[in-house]
């Protein structure tokens, strides 16, 4: 078991290192660059009347100038990524201590008709999402969403195989963190795939080689000029024939050029986010499966995006005189790099969106694997086929503080069905959560809160808060109504672990007595598992009449004139409510 604080703070003070170096790296840099643009105009001020040396000195000057530019971005992208290593270890040590309430919630996931992600605190503030969730990217927020509620129960020990892998290489999962965070982009990934899905090609074919031959006949007459054979004017001419010919194409070329600026940021952070998938050599099938969809034979397909990105930044140079005038005029530039755009497009288009996706994916399991490392005293559930559905020992709840929560063993077996009664603020709402979490925590291959778990695996489906529907002109008994019929609909075609907490809560206690005692026995005549919570002790009846039926309780005591509860789960039936007692001691009734 790893000390965690100790190694977010090592992180934070080497990033603080890192960083306080490259910035004087930046000052340095700044400094050099506004020295070369005062000796570079100084130069050209000294020599003005000499039109070649000046030509010279110009070229020169651009080339140099654009090499500083380009390690001053380095720079700047090195800084960045440290300041985002930073905030993610700062991030971790303020999650350790409880505070995350400012993280995003994933209230856009929220699915009332879902089997179970409106009951179990998955989405929105204090949820399980945003306590791990660390994605980056929309596209990897979206498929963690989706592994929480897809309710698969396949693959289980390769994803745990996974999620461990993942856990045990923290440096790793940083750098792809930080690398993803620094993603901006002006185009959502699916506008991105759809421009890529219906490009329409604009560039004639012979245009696909004419730049190579107008570049080649430029530098020749170049050449001619400075050996005082070709004159000024002829020059001047073939710029004018230049600007005749990209002119030709400028509105169409303006417009991908607006496409290309808004994509190329994406496509430039995503090439590196490959590349370190690309680098990493994985041990677990899972991990594998998914880094094969990237692999391409002869070239890396970070190389290929890469290559994709220059170009797409290469057409953006247009807004820059100096490429406007001599990448145009004499080399056709414009055009010569939407040919090569398009001939990306068509090789490569159709497989962007897989890259994309596997992207995503890892984005998403290194949030899995981060929960994981964060969380050394879980287990991952043994997987079994045996009779038992569950057998938790010391089950906690995640999201309650470690020296809080009590925890709770709990074994249940195929086709038995629990009820479950108690004091009100006994703990049965937050045990009915506890084992539902771990229900679908242990189905995506995640460690579970407890020190040892036996685990048969089983889909969740749920109904603990049903709310009434103003829009649809719907009551909450009706609301109830349709969710009891979802979950007799759904056992009918498929096996599930269902929780329930005190239904049909909508009618009087004589009729919710009755009908709940006749659903329980439906379920139980369907060969259902299960729990349900009730504060209605009639239910518990059905023990008698059917084995698979046990009863459990959460207790509370009044003990010198104070309410005491152990939040312990015991077997029998709660003899002590509390609903009288606190109205009296709340002064709410004498």
């Amino acid at each position: 078991m790893h000390d965690l604080g100790s190694f977010y703070k090592n992180k934070i003070e080497k990033a603080t290192v890192a960083l306080k170096k490259v910035k004087k790296q930046l000052s340095t840099s700044s400094t050099i660059r506004l020295i070369t643009f005062l000796l570079l105009a100084f130069l050209i001020y000294i020599f003005f009347g000499n039109t070649k040396l000046v030509l010279g000195i110009i070229l020169a000057g651009i080339v140099l100038f654009l090499f500083l530019v380009s390690r001053h971005t380095d720079l700047l992208y090195k800084k960045d990524k440290l300041a985002a290593i930073l905030k993610i270890n700062t991030t971790e040590l303020e999650i350790l201590d409880r505070k995350f309430d400012q993280r995003p919630a994933g209230n856009r996931f929220k699915n009332s008709s879902h089997n179970f992600s409106e009951d179990i605190d998955l989405f929105g503030s204090g949820s399980f999402y945003q306590y791990s969730n660390r994605t980056a990217l929309a596209m990897g927020s979206q498929t963690l969403a989706k592994i929480f509620t897809e309710n698969a129960i396949d693959q289980i020990e390769e994803k745990q195989k996974a999620i461990s892998e993942l856990a045990a290489m923290p440096d790793w999962r940083q750098d792809f963190m930080a690398t993803a965070s620094l993603t901006k982009t002006q185009k959502s990934i699916a506008e991105i795939q759809s421009w890529l899905a219906n490009y329409g090609p604009f560039i004639p074919s012979i245009m696909k080689y004419l730049p190579n031959v107008f570049g080649l006949i430029s530098v020749l007459l170049f050449g001619l000029y400075f050996f005082n054979i070709a004159s000024e004017s002829l020059l001047l001419t073939w710029l004018v024939t230049g600007f005749f010919i990209s002119g030709l194409f400028s509105k169409k070329i303006s417009k991908l050029g607006n496409d290309s600026t808004k994509a190329q940021s994406t496509f430039e952070q995503f090439h590196k986010l490959l590349y370190l998938i690309e680098q990493k050599e994985f041990n677990s099938e899972f991990l594998r499966e998914q880094k094969e969809h990237i692999l391409k034979e002869g070239r890396k397909t970070s190389d290929i995006l890469k290559d994709f990105s220059k170009l797409l930044g290469s057409l953006d140079q247009n807004n820059n005189i100096f490429y406007l005038i001599l990448g145009n005029g004499f080399f056709l530039r414009a055009i010569a790099t939407s040919s090569k755009i398009e001939k990306w497009i068509e090789t490569h288009g159709d497989a962007v969106k897989t890259w994309f996706e596997t992207t995503a994916f890892f984005d998403a399991y290194i949030s899995l694997g981060t929960f994981a490392f964060n969380h050394p005293q879980y287990t991952y559930p043994k997987i079994t086929t045996d009779n038992i559905i569950l057998n938790s020992k010391n089950a906690g709840h995640p999201l309650l503080e470690p020296n809080k929560g009590i925890t709770n063993d709990f074994k249940i077996n195929k086709e038995q069905f629990f009820i479950i009664t108690g004091a009100n603020m006994a703990g049965k709402s937050t045990f009915l959560r506890t084992i539902s979490l771990q229900l679908m925590m242990a189905n995506i291959g995640l460690p579970v809160c407890a020190t040892d778990t036996v685990y048969n695996p089983i889909k969740l489906i749920t109904s603990m808060r049903t709310t009434d529907s103003l829009t649809d002109d719907e009551s909450y008994f009706f609301s109830e109504l349709k969710r009891l019929k979802f979950i007799v609909e759904e056992i009918q075609s498929d096996r599930y672990f269902i929780v329930l907490d005190e239904i049909l809560k909508g009618t009087n206690s004589t009729d919710k007595a009755i009908g709940s005692r006749k659903f329980v026995e439906k379920l139980v005549a369907s060969k259902s598992t299960g729990i349900i919570a009730t504060h209605d002790l009639s239910l518990c009846e059905i023990a008698k009449d059917y084995d698979e039926v046990k009863n459990y309780y959460f207790d509370a005591e009044i003990i010198d004139d104070e309410l005491h509860f152990d939040y312990k789960f015991k077997e029998g039936i709660c003899k002590n409510m509390n609903a009288s007692f606190l109205l009296k001691k709340m002064k709410i009734v004498d």
